[in-house]
């Protein structure tokens, strides 16, 4: 009987020991929340691109009797080059600097309206910009848009239509301005794609030579040229590594 009491306090005991050993247990942790990498836009880029552009331009003689308009032409062709720059990230906001230079095959000749004996051709082989960029990225993805200067290498020429013999040719190069959107995608750590539109206002342009007499005896002096400029590229960017390029730290949700 003493041996049954005995036993009967002590599982009693341990009946009351065990909630407070319990409570004492180390709770085991949560999983770990998923992490998510985030882009960095940061960094020096350069890139290639490639597409079309078109040129539009209207066209003033000068002429002994006064100035007399040649009328306006669209021209288009293909373009192909370059581009390097710096980005700098701030949370979502993305700014940069960028130089760009495309070698085009901008070219359209036609029939003048002020002499139908001659034909000018028009042309503009190479297209700088030189801009700065605002964007909003969303990790991988970014929208931006940029503007500032815009420079272009064009050349005039005159000719005989029934002889095919040059009268007169001017080449110059003219400055202007640029706007532009373009949006673009980092697939790797450090490359990126993307597509882009922009609009040069290239303003008028005055160009001088010696008197030339057309077939039917107007007596040209030079010309005074307006020109516009769309251009819609594809690029590829590769951005140096380094601190900032690529993904980053990886972000808790």
């Amino acid at each position: 009987m003493k041996k049954l009491s005995i036993a009967a306090i002590g599982f009693a005991a341990l009946s009351m020991a065990a909630p407070a050993m319990a409570a004492d247990m180390a709770v085991k942790a949560p999983p770990p929340a998923p992490m998510v990498a985030v882009y960095n836009w940061s960094g020096f880029y350069i890139g290639a691109n490639g597409g079309w552009g078109q040129s539009h331009n209207c066209v003033d003689f000068v002429t002994l009797a006064g100035t007399v308009g040649g009328g306006c032409a669209d021209r288009s062709g293909g373009l192909v080059g370059g581009q390097i720059g710096y980005r700098w990230q701030t949370n979502q906001f993305v700014l940069g600097l960028e130089a760009q230079g495309d070698w085009a095959e901008i070219k359209n000749t036609r029939v003048s309206l002020i002499d139908p004996l001659i034909s000018t051709t028009g042309k503009t082989d190479g297209i700088g910009l030189f801009t700065a960029q605002i964007g909003w990225a969303w990790n991988a993805s970014l929208l931006y848009v940029k503007g500032g200067a815009a420079v272009t290498r064009n050349r005039f020429d005159v000719f005989n239509n029934i002889t095919g013999v040059g009268l007169a040719s001017a080449g110059h190069t003219r400055w202007g301005g640029a706007l532009g959107v373009g949006w673009e995608y980092g697939f790797a750590p450090n490359w990126s794609v993307g597509v882009e539109y922009d609009h040069l206002w290239m303003g008028n342009d005055n160009t001088s030579f010696a008197a030339v007499v057309t077939p039917g005896g107007r007596t040209l002096l030079g010309t005074g040229v307006s020109q516009d400029v769309d251009m819609v590229t594809l690029r590829v960017n590769y951005r140096f590594g380094g601190y900032g390029a690529g993904y980053g730290a990886p972000a808790r949700y």
